[in-house]
């Protein structure tokens, strides 16, 4: 696809993803740009217009959980007139769910609203601002939470949600470069009262723990990216050997065909199987808990009832089976 010239470090992170995840989109696709009116979704909508000039368009979610929301639409609103960008905006009712929280609650609305209007624009994906300072403060989180690879893993490039592509072309660029990209140039954005409440786990990763990383390791940023891509490449073996050894267990798995795996092997297919084709993630406790009624499970008769997310792993005959809670 034909490429403007890249001026600035916005302008060719974006070009080195395009060359990497948009070349199937054709030479004049229409791109959209997840625009909170943020600096970070800014930098990216300017450098999207500058390559796709009357190809993109913005796509604002109001989530409408603080008194600034309707400011924020309102500049988006003001600042895509400027840019002659035509933007989309969409309300939200994000409110949590008993045992979510409200930064989960707020990131699965927010996916489906995109997706909802991308798809609506016929855009041929959908462009998301996170940086740098995203992806180490994902991986700190992950950490802290004793994540495995999936978390540890970060925030993909590239990924496909609620029927559409999404891209982060600045993984690679420190919340600081993009600021001072558009102080450069001028350009105003808002800011997010909200990202300076630590109420929230991120947050406090932001003040507390990402100034320490940096006075003790300066640079560390691109060193945690690095690792996160590393985690992505070991998962994308697992999952590859998943599906090896769930062609021979079968679909749901069998029982035997699971006690002839290895443990890790077992732990690895049940996590693949449960995620990838019934949708949940078991915690650790509740994998430890499948893996010994797998091992224990040698007359017809046992049974096997445990509960996994929302529902229960069972023993259907030869095989295991899920079923979601009614």
């Amino acid at each position: 696809m034909p490429a403007t010239p890249a001026a600035s470090p916005c302008g060719e992170a974006l070009d080195r993803w395009c060359r990497r995840w948009l070349p199937a989109a054709g030479p004049d696709p229409l791109v959209a740009v997840a625009f909170s009116g943020g600096a970070d979704s800014t930098a990216l909508l300017l450098a999207a217009r500058a390559r796709w000039p009357g190809r993109v368009v913005a796509l604002h979610v109001h989530h409408g959980l603080q008194a600034a929301a309707d400011d924020f639409e309102k500049h988006v609103r003001v600042t895509c007139q400027g840019l002659g960008v035509p933007v989309q905006v969409l309300r939200v009712q994000a409110r949590h769910a008993p045992g979510q929280s409200p930064e989960d609650a707020a990131r699965v609305s927010r996916y489906a609203a995109l997706a909802a209007m991308a798809g609506e624009a016929g855009a041929a994906c959908v462009l998301l601002g996170q940086h740098a300072d995203d992806q180490a403060e994902t991986l700190l989180l992950a950490l802290s939470r004793g994540a495995g690879l999936p978390g540890l893993s970060g925030m993909p490039e590239r990924f496909e949600r609620h029927g559409a592509v999404f891209g982060r072309p600045f993984l690679s660029l420190s919340g600081t470069a993009l600021r001072e990209h558009l102080a450069a140039r001028r350009e105003a954005f808002v800011e997010d009262p909200s990202n300076t409440d630590t109420r929230y786990t991120r947050n406090r990763i932001r003040a507390v723990l990402m100034p320490a990383w940096q006075a003790c390791f300066p640079g560390f940023r691109p060193m945690l990216a690095r690792s996160a891509r590393h985690a992505a490449q070991a998962q994308v073996l697992l999952d590859d050997l998943a599906r090896i050894d769930l062609a021979l267990t079968g679909l749901p798995p069998t029982i035997s065909g699971l006690q002839a795996l290895s443990r890790e092997r077992q732990a690895n297919v049940l996590r693949h199987w449960l995620n990838e084709h019934e949708g949940v993630v078991p915690s650790a406790a509740q994998m430890e808990a499948l893996l010994k009624q797998v091992a224990a499970c040698t007359t017809r008769g046992h049974r096997i009832h445990l509960k996994v997310a929302d529902g229960f792993v069972t023993r259907a005959g030869p095989a295991l089976a899920y079923t979601p809670s009614i």
